[in-house]
């Protein structure tokens, strides 16, 4: 055992349905891939729990594996109580918790201060290890670009992110690597510095893939309320595009009684959907994108593009198995899980953190601009360049 790598899980709280659970078991007790139960060829051995409930259930696993301790700091979970960094890799859960609201509405999770104690520990011990960031970097832009700064300058493999690009998709296809996308658009639902983080990594990880690889984003304008249905009415985002992805959806609603498969009319939607919001970003190579929320109308992510050698849309949902095996199973936690495991063997990131740093700044610039009553952000630091792989990492095996 002292041959495998071991791995350090730094946590906001471990509970049941915490995304730090859905992690921290399949790290210790396995999951189902590839028609097996694989166990990692690694060992969690090392956890700090920054807000300890009555829910907790860290004590439990640290009863139940005797290779797991829970240490009281950061850097004792990182050094396992010595001097020297003591794990070749890190996993980075500051999802849930009590940790309250700013004026804007953006959950206060600590994930840049505990990555900075993770960081203090790589420069004292002149050691580093991978590390995978759980969701968006930060609340903050500043934050998160120096979180993204900090390990380019130390050399350490990042990754970050959502489920959403690596869950199943339905129909399984991704976009050709290399087409020529002229506009994106994913329909979902959640709400601003939540859930519309999985709608921005599902339209990105589609169109990054398009000639050129990512250029950037120049500016980005939400639209709420009536804001919405007024840019829907003026074909500010393609009608096509909107319907396509309706189109995939497994959950799309209809204010007729009984079963039927009648497509919704706009008035109807309007009917279904109480608060539809929208993000409409201009990438720097020209691009356009939107990310819609609309609750009421569907409880998928379904993405839809627009390429210059199909007469009809690329369109597929981004899988999550309904409730409850939504929350209890999280089979959409498998693949990622798996990803972070190569990450951690090859000291290489399975996808690029670019991504991340991108759409980390999509959803600050998109909570702006609805605190700023839908105002155009200008959004020139957001000008990150990058190209995707070339091979798709969907869980499509």
């Amino acid at each position: 055992m002292s041959d495998r790598p071991k791995i350090a899980a730094i946590t906001t709280v471990v509970h049941k349905y915490a995304h730090a659970q859905h992690f921290v078991d399949r790290f210790l007790e396995g999951y189902g891939w590839n028609s097996r139960h694989h166990r990692p060829p690694m060992d969690l051995v090392s956890l700090y729990v920054d807000q300890v409930g009555e829910n907790d259930l860290s004590r439990d696993r640290a009863d139940r594996f005797p290779q797991l301790t829970i240490y009281p700091t950061v850097a004792d979970a990182l050094t396992l109580g010595t001097n020297e960094l003591a794990v070749d890799g890190v996993l980075l859960i500051g999802e849930h918790g009590e940790y309250g609201k700013n004026e804007k509405g953006q959950h206060l999770y600590p994930r840049y201060e505990l990555y900075k104690q993770i960081v203090s520990v790589y420069r004292t011990t002149g050691r580093s290890a991978p590390i995978f960031n759980d969701k968006h970097l930060s609340w903050n832009w500043e934050w998160a670009k120096e979180m993204y700064d900090i390990s380019v300058e130390l050399g350490f493999a990042f990754m970050a992110g959502s489920s959403l690009p690596v869950t199943w998709r339905t129909p399984s296809v991704d976009m050709p690597f290399g087409a020529d996308v002229s506009e994106g658009l994913c329909v979902g639902y959640g709400g601003p510095d939540s859930y519309d983080f999985h709608g921005l990594e599902t339209a990105q990880c589609m169109v990054e893939r398009r000639y050129g690889g990512e250029s950037g984003v120049k500016c980005l304008q939400a639209y709420r309320g009536d804001q919405f249905w007024e840019a829907h009415h003026e074909k500010l985002w393609s009608r096509e595009l909107f319907e396509s992805a309706l189109c995939r959806s497994h959950t799309l609603a209809t204010s007729r009684q009984g079963f039927n498969h009648s497509f919704p009319t706009i008035d109807e939607m309007r009917s279904l959907v109480e608060d539809p919001i929208a993000y409409r970003y201009e990438h720097t190579d020209g691009m356009k994108s939107t990310v819609m929320m609309m609750n009421g109308l569907v409880r998928d992510f379904n993405f839809a593009g627009k390429l210059a050698d199909r007469k009809s849309p690329l369109s597929t949902q981004m899988y999550l198995p309904m409730p409850p095996s939504h929350t209890t199973l999280a089979n959409f936690f498998s693949p990622q899980v798996n990803l972070v495991e190569s990450m951690f063997l090859k000291g290489e990131p399975s996808y690029p953190v670019e991504r991340t740093l991108l759409t980390t700044g999509l959803v600050a610039a998109g909570i702006d601009s609805l605190h700023q009553e839908g105002a155009k952000i200008q959004t020139p630091h957001l000008n990150i360049q990058y190209t995707s792989t070339e091979y798709s990492t969907y869980w499509h095996t």
